[in-house]
């Protein structure tokens, strides 16, 4: 638990309290089975916090008072119970005793649900066994067998299971993270993988939240698995998602520990000053946790570790340089009485750079030198040295994960130790050429060469080869061949068995000897100079880096940090780890419940059970699949940052349950929310501080970035927030009327906040941990959110974030329903259409930009169907969705839908021509319909054709949208225009993307000439000047005013801009879009001349990508000095300034990079700042050669590098009198309150000139804001949106 979080120990307390008290009532009115309910609730509160002892002494009294007073049934869950908390203090025997016990009363109840947690409780207690010995292999296989065997169960379950929703997903997903966790241990990366992969896969298609903790596990064992594999890259990108996901649900161990692996991967690729900031960011994050001391002081002895390692690296880089003097001087005493002098040094020298390199796990480098050893070696002529070259030249491709060149290399070894008759490299060789054998999967003869290689060892009496062989014999014949019988020949039986299989032991489990103790020490430092050169080094650093780096390639791997599920509301920290702190262990299901899994105890099994409404708002959503606890704690999943995670409101009682399988609800009164919004859980990262608010009696917390809108702060965001976390967690008398409140006054320190606060002062007020006082001004009824919160409570779902804030927005009624861009899908969307279907009266539902598809538009038809609503105007705005062409089957099936619709947006959707007989139903029968919106659907001239002929001249259409959609064929857009012509209110046509030719572009003139028109849409038709000519003239013809007219990427050019600029001057426009076109500087002053007229009615204009450079910037900006009517301006990419630039700097590194090769080529794995998400970590590879002369003459190679003084000339950039100029004519354009400038090459110097000048005067009401990133500059002001919109869904000049 995080310090400083007393008010949870408070809880905890007056929890425990209220327990207490109704086991005494209990106890006194003779109620044994509420006394045995009191003593296990009493028994879980103080193992969630840590008091193991005490918790025992409880649920033995728990256990007691059942096994003497009540049935037999009663049992299942105080063994469970008691097997958890001897797990946790490491009794292993008790623990399987009663975990056994558990089983037994399962079956014999034939309760599958418990059956399954017995057997995953078990497979985790074994699991513990075989971690913390390296002698019980029996403990292994009872581990495979019992998870094997919770994987079946609840397969079967989730078979059996009546329910639609996915039940028991989270057992099956750890069902597969705890066998992929174990074939991991057992070294067996690719099965790993396959399982662990399995398990992510199933969480897309299950559609498992981002965030959930069942997916971290699964990233922080892929993440182990893939740094085993040297898969650098994907090990980074799967670590840094278990960081993300940590965070997100405010598990601070688990945050740290990811951070510890992370710095684990640097340190593997040599980049130890990352490691070491990764280490100290674990550091800065565990020490405000209380009792981690084993995992503080395993951080600081792996910060010790790499400072020694980076040591040790230092020291190898100046012995290589030492190596290429000496390779030099070797060079120039050929055929000299010196030279085999010179090349024994060498050989000495090349001994401790293998060596350092072992030590630090450089195993390129450690190739390098291996190679470098065996050209001396050959020269000097000696076959036995020769030899050791060659078994070390294995042992580098082997642990590079080349396993074809190791048995090459180990083979060509085993040939000259054979030749020389040398026993000892014989049987070396052979134990080395089993593991590459094994690690090909050929295991059979693998087993052959262990047997070979023990042999002669027993010929040489060789006792350290012998036991190598000895323990590779063991796990092919228990791993691979499942031959327990032949491993456990001469060795005695498991303590901790009674299964059948449980008398298997072996006296050296599956510990393969696969690193340097293979390679015979004594012959590779067989020189006394290399000796004495390896006696210099420090020996504290030799103990350090022999410590950590010693067991890496075996089972088990002293740095990487692996158990990352101890939740953040563990108040202490289970004692068992400070037995067990020596152990480093990866990520399982059991790990998380083992290591304090705490306030998350529930049945995650029967989803069936009742829930209290507001029960399901989890503090930390991680799950406990095997726990059957008697008391419970409220209990929900977070959701991709999306849904808020709140605690209960406190309302539970023992006659509602807060979670399935519990005999009583907590009795203490939470007000604290967790997870999302955790009280007392102050991140250390400044991303994740936490904001507190203060209404009236209660506190409410949120992540500071909730109020974070276009990188600026948003107070009206905030209000929002805070309404809606505030009636989630807190239960009273209006919110449980779906009263909600509409927050007025934000006070902080006295100090009202308005919205002009930066974003760094919000920053510091989470930091400090200040509490801000709400004032609500009113309350307002909200019936929908509140259906839509009560039928999340009852399907057990939790409320998503986003659609929570859409429902709550204040500017619409109850009866329009957006809810845009809020993550939703068939599954997650079910509670609100349920919500949907008791609220009755719809007159707009937005749904667009989400993931749903045809199964959510055959629920809205049930809905509508069974509405009593029958006439009325009806919005159906269902773009940018998964829909298919049967969708629009259920419009046409429904009558209220086709009697109502006025409004209808299908685009990016892919109907295909497969919806063409549907849209013709719809057009021909839908009287009302005048707006329909089908581009970007993948329909063709087949679907537009069957539009054209179901329009007829009473038709009410006056919008129509069918851009990029190809092919359309020119006759078919000919039959289109004629009947939209023929119409009486048709005014807005879009038609982006659809290549209009000569007769198409005169038919639309003739279309604007007859209709009203109030938006042309036709960017990217390419229908070059002189079609925009004819287009502009035919429209100033007549007394337009057009709401949209989009010219974007129609191919109008510079000379032609003049007449088309006049024509536009005579229209009234509001929106307008020139943006793709080749305007340049010279036609600025053209486009100028239409904002500088008073008649000028633009109020948005689009100038993207128009070539203008920074000069015509600023001259449309100046021309803005008199208008009083532009609003928005996006002038974006329109400099090659960063194209120039790096344009030269390319032709300047040029100059250097043969340098820069020779440079990096000798230090590949050290030469760059790696970090796993940025490089290609993967194509890590040196090239093997075995004759590397050339490689050597190349390395040798030294030239003068070329001075870049000049370049740095060239690229010298004064834009300082244009940005000067730009800033003045910002001050003077106060109209303005939109300015998007982004990626026209400005320098941060430039960007802060530009907003200085821009805030310096009044634009309107609004406050001053900039949003600026690393591609964005945008300007704009309170209550205009700079990019959060997207063009689609603006509605003030939508079509």
């Amino acid at each position: 638990m995080a310090r400083g979080g007393g008010g949870r120990a408070r809880e905890e307390e007056e929890e425990l309290k209220g327990a207490k008290r109704g086991y005494r009532e209990a106890l006194s009115e003779g109620n044994r089975e509420e006394e045995a309910r009191w003593a296990n609730v009493i028994g879980d509160i103080h193992k969630r916090r840590g008091e193991y002892v005490e918790a025992l002494r409880w649920l033995r009294i728990d256990y007691e008072v059942t096994v003497k007073h009540l049935p037999q049934r009663h049992l299942i869950e105080s063994c469970q119970s008691l097997g958890e908390v001897y797990l946790r203090l490491a009794r292993f025997s008790d623990a399987l005793t009663y975990q056994k016990k558990h089983l037994e009363l399962a079956k014999d109840s034939n309760n599958l649900v418990e059956q399954q947690r017995a057997s995953t409780q078990l497979g985790r207690t074994y699991h513990e066994i075989f971690l913390g010995s390296e002698n019980d292999h029996s403990a292994m296989r009872n581990a495979k067998k019992y998870f094997e065997s919770a994987m079946e169960l609840v397969k079967i379950l989730r078979k059996n299971a009546s329910s639609e929703k996915s039940s028991y997903l989270k057992e099956l997903i750890d069902a597969y993270n705890n066998l992929g966790m174990l074939e991991l241990e057992l070294e067996n990366f690719e099965e790993a993988e396959r399982l662990l992969l399995d398990g992510l896969k199933i969480c897309d298609e299950e559609e498992v939240n981002q965030y959930d903790d069942a997916r971290t596990r699964l990233h922080h064992n892929l993440g182990n698995v893939y740094t085993a594999l040297r898969k650098w890259k994907t090990a980074g990108d799967h670590i840094e998602k278990d960081i993300k996901i940590c965070k997100q649900i405010r598990h601070l161990q688990g945050e740290a520990k990811g951070f510890i692996n992370l710095g684990e991967l640097h340190s593997q690729i040599q980049k130890y000053e990352q490691a070491e900031l990764c280490y100290n960011k674990a550091l800065g994050i565990i020490k405000d946790l209380e009792d981690e001391d084993a995992l503080v002081d395993q951080i600081h002895q792996n910060i010790e570790t790499v400072r020694k390692a980076a040591e040790v690296l230092e020291e190898l880089k100046k012995d290589e340089q030492k190596l290429k003097k000496l390779v030099r001087d070797t060079s120039r005493a050929r055929e000299t009485s010196n030279e085999r002098k010179l090349l024994l040094e060498q050989h000495a020298l090349l001994d401790d750079l293998i060596e350092k390199a072992r030590m630090i796990s450089s195993w390129h480098k450690h190739k390098e030198f291996s190679k470098g050893k065996k050209r001396v070696t050959i020269e000097l002529c000696d076959k036995e040295k020769q030899s050791d070259a060659l078994l070390s030249i294995g042992e580098s491709y082997q642990k590079l994960r080349n396993f074809s060149k190791a048995l090459k290399w180990y083979t060509k070894s085993w040939d000259i130790y054979q030749s020389i008759g040398n026993l000892e490299g014989q049987a070396l060789a052979k134990v080395n050429i089993g593991n590459a054998l094994d690690s090909l999967g050929d295991w059979e003869d693998a087993l052959k060469a262990f047997e070979e290689g023990y042999r002669i060892a027993v010929e040489g009496d060789l006792p350290n080869v012998q036991l190598s062989a000895l323990e590779n014999m063991q796990y092919s014949n228990t791993v691979r061949f499942d031959n327990k019988i032949k491993a456990n020949d001469g060795h005695g039986a498991n303590t901790y068995s009674e299964e059948p299989d449980d008398n298997v032991i072996l006296s050296s489990l599956v510990h393969r000897s696969r690193s340097s103790s293979n390679i015979k020490a004594s012959k590779t430092h067989s020189t006394p100079k290399n000796v004495d050169r390896l006696c210099q080094m420090d020996e504290g650093t030799r103990e350090v880096i022999s410590k950590a780096c010693g067991t890496q390639s075996g089972r088990k791997r002293v740095r990487m940090v692996i158990s990352d599920d101890e939740a953040d509301e563990n108040p202490e920290i289970d004692q068992s780890k400070k037995i067990l702190s020596s152990r480093t262990d990866r990520l399982s299901t059991s790990e998380h419940i083992a290591h304090g899994a705490n306030n998350r105890n529930q049945d995650n099994l029967q989803p069936t059970e009742p829930r209290d409404a507001h029960s399901n708002y989890t503090p930390c959503p991680a799950e406990e699949s095997i726990c059957s606890f008697k008391s419970s704690s409220p209990i929900g999943h977070g959701n991709d940052g999306q849904e808020i995670g709140a605690s209960s409101g406190g309302k539970a009682s023992a006659s509602k349950p807060a979670a399935s399988g519990s005999k009583v609800c907590s009795p203490a009164s939470y007000s604290q929310p967790q997870g999302q919004n955790a009280v007392g859980l102050q991140s250390t990262d400044a991303n994740h501080h936490f904001l507190a608010f203060r209404i009236g009696e209660h506190l409410v917390y949120l992540d500071a970035n909730a109020c974070i809108y276009e990188a600026a702060f948003s107070i009206d965001s905030l209000k929002v927030e805070v309404a809606c976390v505030y009636n989630l967690q807190i239960l009273d008398e209006k919110s449980s009327k779906g009263l909600f409140p509409i927050i007025g006054e934000l006070k902080c320190c006295g100090n009202v906040l308005d919205g002009a606060e930066s974003t760094n002062y919000i920053g510091q007020l989470a930091s400090e941990e200040k509490c801000i006082d709400v004032v609500i001004d009113d309350w307002v009824p909200k019936r929908l959110m509140k259906l839509y919160i009560d039928f999340c409570a009852k399907l057990s779902e939790v409320p998503n974030k986003k659609l929570l804030i859409k429902l709550y927005n204040l500017e619409v009624s109850e009866d329009e329903i957006i809810l845009s861009d809020c993550g939703l899908q068939d599954l997650s969307i079910t509670p609100f259409l349920d919500a949907l279907r008791s609220h009755k009266t719809i007159a707009m539902l937005d749904l667009s930009h989400n993931m749903l598809g045809n199964q959510t538009i055959e629920r809205l038809q049930d809905i509508f169907a069974s509405s009593s609503q029958t006439y009325g105007g009806l919005t159906l705005d269902l773009h940018c969705n998964r829909f298919g062409p049967t969708a629009l089957f259920q419009i046409c099936e429904c009558a209220v839908m086709i009697k109502r619709l006025e409004v209808l947006n299908l685009a990016g959707n892919r109907l295909t021509d497969g919806c063409s007989s549907y849209l013709f139903t719809i057009l021909q029968k839908c009287k009302a319909l005048y707006s329909l919106d089908v581009e970007q659907c993948s329909i063709t001239s087949r679907t537009v054709q069957k539009m054209a002929d179901a329009i007829d001249e009473g038709s009410v259409l006056s919008h129509l949208s069918i851009g990029k959609n190809n092919p359309i064929s020119s006759n078919t857009m000919l039959n289109l225009l004629s009947k939209l012509a023929s119409l009486k209110r048709f005014s807005q046509l879009s038609l982006t993307g659809i290549k209009l030719n000569k007769l198409m572009v005169d038919k639309l003139c003739s279309l604007a000439r007859s209709m009203c028109a109030t938006g042309f849409l036709l960017g990217g038709t390419s229908i070059g000047p002189g079609g925009t000519i004819k287009l502009t003239e035919a429209l100033s013809s007549t007394s337009q005013e057009l709401l949209r007219l989009d010219l974007s990427n129609c191919g109008v050019t510079t000379p032609e801009l003049s007449q088309i600029c006049t024509n536009l001057s005579q229209i009234n426009i509001l929106d307008l879009n020139l943006g793709g076109n080749s305007i340049n500087l010279e036609g600025c002053d053209t486009v100028g001349a239409i904002l500088a007229n008073p008649q000028c009615s633009l109020r948005s204009l689009t100038l993207d990508r128009c070539n203008l450079g920074l000069a015509g910037i600023t001259r449309i900006i100046q021309a803005l000095a008199g208008n009083d009517q532009l609003e928005e301006l996006r002038m974006a990419e329109n400099t090659n300034l960063s194209l120039e630039r790096t344009l030269h700097f390319d032709e300047d590194m040029q100059d250097v990079s043969t340098s820069t090769e020779r440079k990096h080529g000798n230090n590949a794995e050290t030469s760059d700042n790696i970090a796993p998400g940025n490089v290609d970590l993967e194509n890590m590879v040196v090239a093997d050669s075995e004759d590397e002369a050339a490689n050597e003459d190349r390395r040798a190679a030294s030239g003068a590098s070329r001075s870049c003084a000049s370049s740095c000339q060239r690229n010298s950039y004064s834009g300082c009198e244009v940005i000067q100029e730009l800033a003045e004519a910002l001050v003077f354009a106060k109209q303005l309150k939109v300015l998007d400038l982004s990626r026209n090459g400005l320098s941060e110097e430039g960007i802060q000139s530009l907003y200085t000048a821009w805030a310096s005067g009044e634009r309107g009401d609004g406050i001053a804001r900039k949003h600026v990133s690393k591609e964005v500059v945008h300007f704009s002001v309170d209550g205009m949106s700079c990019c959060g919109l997207k063009p689609c869904c603006r509605r003030d000049l939508q079509m």
